[in-house]
């Protein structure tokens, strides 16, 4: 074999694309047989979008950690250059278990953050309604989204725990702290986009669920509601929250159109664009919280 495939780099890359491989199926053999025996919405898991979905599965995988884990680790060392010592000491004092909680949830607000202002403001829409265009949901959709959206989100999360020290790339195991919560959120992105019908009652109030983030996504009214990736709270408190006890969608999607292919959605945000607003909902006041019903 040519001597550049073992290259690190090169076989970091194929190590990845591999663990990726395994990943996929697990969550097929997991979700399809779930999602063909209790769908909230009838669908053909062999759909013309298929190839492509998983295509962003793979890109998702591969390309946004590219992007951000450089500059997590230059702001890793600012951060210790200007924090003093005594915090990073005290936070590296807590058990581990305290960490990972910290992290959930001061991840979570940044997370909250990075999504709502990937609706809000227009440039970043331009990006993240590559994640709302499909007009179907199902666990797969969770990856469809534009590599620089999904590294911008990340790190709207990613950073603050960094600055704190919470989980930092240059402490021991904050890096695996870091790593974890990645992880823990792709995993939970697979099951909040599930085509399920299943309700958990009260729960559903505690942790996002599929019915709390298919409504992220529907196309009627209201929009711009469910920000959060884990926790409902988060929406409770800024006044995004919105979940029907037994209503579901009827439609998603955007009202704008996009290429299809995935190069051409992957292009399409850097192409000179008409005024236009972000969400759909981004010019209008913030309607109240709706009452669960």
């Amino acid at each position: 074999m040519p001597s550049f495939l073992y290259h690190p780099q090169i076989l970091a890359f194929f190590h990845t694309a591999m663990w990726l491989a395994s990943w996929l199926i697990l969550v097929t053999i997991v979700f399809m047989p779930l999602e063909q025996l209790f769908a909230a919405k009838q669908r053909k898991f062999f759909s013309k979008t298929l190839l492509s979905d998983i295509g962003y599965y793979f890109i998702s995988g591969l390309i946004p950690s590219l992007l951000f884990t450089p500059l997590l680790l230059l702001i890793a060392y600012g951060a210790h250059a200007v924090v003093p010592y005594s915090v990073y000491a005290t936070i590296a004092a807590w058990p581990l278990w305290v960490r990972v909680l910290a992290t959930l949830f001061v991840g979570e607000i940044g997370f909250y953050w990075g999504h709502r202002w990937a609706h809000e403001i227009p440039f970043l829409w331009r990006f993240h309604s590559v994640h709302h265009h499909p007009k179907e949901i199902y666990f797969l959709i969770s990856a469809r989204a534009h590599p620089f959206d999904n590294a911008f989100i990340r790190l709207c999360g990613l950073i603050p725990i960094t600055v704190l020290g919470i989980a930092t790339p240059l402490s021991r195991d904050g890096g695996t702290v870091s790593a974890l919560l990645v992880l823990i959120l792709t995993m939970w992105g697979f099951l909040i986009h599930a085509n399920l019908r299943w309700r958990f009652g009260p729960l559903e109030w505690l942790v996002a669920l599929p019915a709390f983030h298919h409504w992220h996504h529907t196309l009627q009214e209201p929009r711009d509601r469910n920000y959060a990736s884990m926790l409902p709270c988060m929406d409770w408190i800024f006044g995004t929250f919105y979940l029907p006890r037994t209503e579901w969608p009827t439609a998603y999607g955007i009202d704008t159109t996009l290429p299809e292919s995935i190069s051409g959605q992957l292009i399409h945000p850097f192409l000179p664009h008409p005024a236009q607003t972000g969400s759909p909902e981004t010019t209008r006041l913030p309607e109240p919280v709706a009452a669960d019903r």
